[in-house]
């Protein structure tokens, strides 16, 4: 008797381990459980130990509440331009909501996946192939925000899509590389007529300047030179008119007269003299023997000049 009853009790208390097992749950940080009541949406369990009501509670659905990431595979997408390119992405969604992520869609990271493949296709249709490489940040925010929209009854939030890869065909590659050393080349041709033009304006600038400042020279020279010449004229002109006051002052001196009777005389015969030694031919004066009407005569206009002065 002692025996069946010991394995009764070992048989129950095994089932009693069993059910604790099945009813003791315990969430991990950052995770949810979805439970269900006999087939029925219950509640939902955070991080933490929970208990469930044996045979007739199950946890139907765990759900992280981490952000995930998920790979789009590469796909070909046409631009606008009809050309074949190949383009592949990562997505960054998260749980918000555990029951409806439960039960919104069946499998919402690959119904995100699909959605984010049309919705990439229909936005590279919309632009050229050249605009591909620098769009890719409206590309990316157009798809988030239309993935963002149909998640929502998913209780699932898309935070951001990121293209990996654009890759067009050899052909075009090829085609692009030939026209980007074009681009450059001409690049380089502007550049060197531009230096070249450049370098001719401020040549032409140069001796525009050197022109102007030799003419501002030249006239600021011929300035000096006529003010010099004006200067040396005043200054000849004040000698001799001071010159003059002088002689007329000393003809009105007591002996001047004489005096300028005997210079007068003496420069006559010292020219007279010059003009014989000059040349072979000589003329003489008819009254070069009358030298004392001469004397005479200069004599009165002296007088005539000093008058005034007197």
């Amino acid at each position: 008797m002692n025996s069946p009853i010991g394995f009764l009790a070992i048989a129950v208390a095994i089932i009693v381990v069993v059910v604790l097992a099945k009813t003791a749950t315990v969430v991990p940080q950052q995770s949810a459980f979805v439970v269900e009541y006999l087939g029925k949406y219950s509640r939902t369990l955070q991080a933490g130990f929970h208990i469930l009501v044996p045979f007739v509670e199950r946890v139907a659905y765990r759900h992280s509440l981490k952000e995930i990431a998920i790979d789009i595979p590469e796909q070909v997408c046409i631009t606008r331009d009809n050309v074949q390119v190949a383009v592949d992405g990562v997505l960054y969604m998260q749980v918000l909501d555990p029951h409806l992520a439960s039960y919104g869609i069946a499998n919402y990271g690959f119904a995100i996946t699909q959605l984010a493949q049309t919705t990439l296709r229909s936005e590279i249709g919309k632009i050229e192939l050249d605009r591909t490489f620098e769009a890719r940040g409206a590309i990316n925010a157009n798809v988030v925000s239309e993935l963002d929209k149909a998640s929502a009854p998913w209780g699932v939030k898309v935070l951001r899509y990121e293209i990996k890869n654009i890759t067009p065909p050899k052909d075009v590659l090829s085609a692009m590389e030939k026209q980007m050393r074009a681009e450059r080349e001409k690049r380089a041709v502007v550049l060197t007529s531009e230096g070249e033009r450049d370098a001719k304006i401020n040549t032409a600038e140069g001796d525009k300047q050197r022109v102007i400042k030799q003419s501002e020279a030249s006239k600021q020279l011929q300035i000096n030179e006529a003010e010099g010449q004006a200067q040396a004229i005043l200054a000849v002109a004040t000698a001799t008119a001071e010159g003059l006051r002088l002689v007329a002052s000393a003809l009105s001196t007591t002996g001047g007269i004489e005096a300028m009777q005997l210079r007068i005389g003496e420069e006559y015969v010292r020219q007279f003299g010059k003009l014989a030694q000059s040349g072979t031919t000589l003329i003489v004066p008819a009254n070069l023997s009358d030298l004392a009407s001469i004397v005479q005569m200069a004599t009165s206009i002296a007088r005539k000049a000093a008058s005034p002065a007197a």
